[in-house]
């Protein structure tokens, strides 16, 4: 017989997992003592939001589950932001929560995590695929093995909440082991009917977004695009999927998208392929109703958005993409071999597009020697390794990211353009650290994430975990700030009357910190940072007059 708690951090070891993330409390306090025992790596974090974004990092980068822990109450309440984003990310993480005593139920208690009190498990529920309270300690065995079937088995996959009282925690059961049953791995029917049209589509188009990376499926579409020598564009949410230098690539479409592919749209798309999107108001912007394409083909693990974006003639593929493209890939060469887009429309189109598209820079209208955002990621771009793995903030900063930031592997840029909370780069990008610490990690996020949750930078200082964060500052929510003056001609709210001083806000924390504001600063920043053993805070100070690539829609 064995506690549920020792039994809980025990299955947690077999499954893989090497950090928890979390902020204690009373409710919870025998969860940390029990991690201290065995070995497994507690990670202080600096709020249960940081915690959680920290722990679907690692979950992103490991490839496997994460694990947070919070108290009752108000800790619980502070991780459901987390959870939704882990959502958003179809990411296996495990958010632990407390209660202070199953059996004074119906007590006035602090940090109340039931019904009477904080209903954690009805407030997780829209943001997890399970969630439930251990009301006894005999329950704890199929509950655990639910949770963790829910979170990694299902064809799709995401965060689990488990609410566990103090005094469950404690109570003793029979010894067992949770094994995970393997994803099913499913062949789409429809493969060997869109062979056809692949091979007769004159102006076709791969669209890849998120799902790319969450399968995988880098070689595959690379393949696929390679053997129909078909165009390729990505989602925001999809940068990263596909090399920017590749001779087929366009570039981004909907918003930060490139001119490249905008006009490659205008041009007339007779068949969009579209991978691992849902097609978000984000992906779709610029792609009017005038230039829809006559038929889309769709791969996604899940067909609640299949055909709703675009209305036209749609085949589904449902199923994990990486799987379903290597079936595509192996049915075609045993059938009629493919008519490609010729190399000489495709050579014709580049030309088109390349005579057509205007580099003309916006000048500013005041100091011209206030450095653009635009040039900022350029210079970024020239001082990491190739294999620098970056996380996107939400905000115009990695819009600028999104259209000027080549990726030369795949698999090495992180964005999130569903829930899209502001700061949740900063903590991914400190677990995906811990995960993968022999890649450099680069955040790049704003003065207005930074100032949400930018005391997690204090969470790598303390594990010594050398993040590179690379904030733009410009005073303002940019994005909202040129949206409203846009819409209406004049803007509230969007100012910060005091600009944020990010370099002393991060020295304070303990990092190393550095204030840029030109291209030789920059450079000499990230230099440092590379070889520095723990964080580092590039501040930038931009141009507050630059307009982002975000006016789309």
């Amino acid at each position: 017989m064995k506690k549920v708690v020792t039994l809980l951090v025990e299955n947690l070891l077999k499954l893989g997992v090497t950090h928890a993330f979390g902020i204690p409390g009373r409710p919870v306090a025998a969860i940390n003592a029990e991690i201290g025992k065995q070995g497994l790596r507690y990670v202080l974090c600096r709020h249960e939001s940081g915690a959680g974004f920290a722990a679907a990092g690692y979950a992103l980068m490991n490839d496997s589950l994460g694990v947070v822990v919070g108290t009752g109450g108000p800790g619980g309440t502070n991780l459901l932001t987390a959870a939704g984003q882990a959502k958003a990310y179809n990411l296996p993480v495990l958010f632990i929560t407390g209660h202070p005593s199953m059996q004074e139920t119906g007590k006035s208690l602090g940090h109340d995590a039931s019904f009477l009190g904080t209903d954690l498990v009805k407030m997780f529920e829209p943001v997890t695929l399970f969630s439930a309270q251990v009301g006894r300690a005999e329950t704890f065995p199929l509950y655990l093995k639910h949770a963790l079937e829910k979170a990694c088995s299902g064809m799709v996959k995401g965060p689990v909440h488990l609410n566990i009282p103090a005094d469950v925690l404690l109570e003793e059961i029979k010894a067992f082991d949770v094994d995970i049953l393997p994803s099913p791995i499913l062949t789409s029917n429809a493969i060997e009917q869109i062979i056809p049209l692949l091979n007769e589509a004159r102006s076709p188009v791969l669209f890849l977004g998120k799902g790319v990376h969450l399968s995988q499926a880098y070689e595959e579409v690379q393949r696929v695009a390679s053997y129909w020598n078909i165009p390729v564009m990505t989602t925001p949410g999809g940068k990263g999927c596909f090399r920017t230098d590749d001779a087929l690539s366009l570039g981004g479409s909907g918003l930060g998208g490139s001119p490249q592919a905008d006009l490659w749209v205008k041009r007339g798309i007779d068949l969009m392929i579209v991978i691992g999107s849902r097609l978000s108001d984000l992906a779709m912007s610029g792609i009017t109703p005038d230039f829809y394409p006559k038929k889309v083909i769709q791969f996604d693990c899940d067909p609640t958005f299949i055909g709703k974006a675009i209305p036209v003639p749609t085949i589904a593929v449902i199923g994990d993409a990486k799987h379903n493209l290597c079936q595509l890939l192996k049915y075609a060469q045993g059938k009629q071999s493919p008519v490609p887009v010729g190399r000489d429309v495709l050579q014709e189109a580049q030309k088109e597009i390349a005579a057509t598209v205007n580099f003309v820079k916006q000048e500013p209208n005041h100091e011209p020697s206030i450095l653009s955002a635009a040039a900022t990621m350029r210079v970024l771009r020239r001082n990491v390794p190739r294999d620098t793995i970056f996380f996107g903030d939400n905000g115009s900063h990695t819009f600028y990211a999104i259209q000027h930031l080549d990726i030369y592997e795949p698999g090495t840029f992180y964005f999130d353009e569903y829930f899209a909370t502001m700061g949740h780069a900063i903590g991914y990008s400190i677990g995906a650290k811990l995960a993968r610490p022999e890649r450099p990690i680069v955040c790049i996020t704003g003065d207005g994430c930074m100032m949400m949750h930018g005391t997690e930078v204090s969470t790598a200082v303390c594990n010594n975990i050398p993040v590179i964060f690379v904030v733009l500052n410009n005073g303002r929510l940019a994005m909202v700030d040129v949206g409203m003056k846009k819409m209406f001609n004049f803007t509230v709210g969007s100012v910060f009357e005091t600009p944020m001083n990010a370099t002393a806000f991060a020295q304070s924390l303990g990092a190393a910190a550095f204030r840029c504001s030109d291209e030789n600063d920059v450079a000499r920043a990230l230099q440092f940072a590379i070889n520095h053993q723990g964080p580092t805070v590039v501040e930038v100070l931009v141009d507050p007059e630059e307009i982002p690539p975000i006016l789309k829609r």
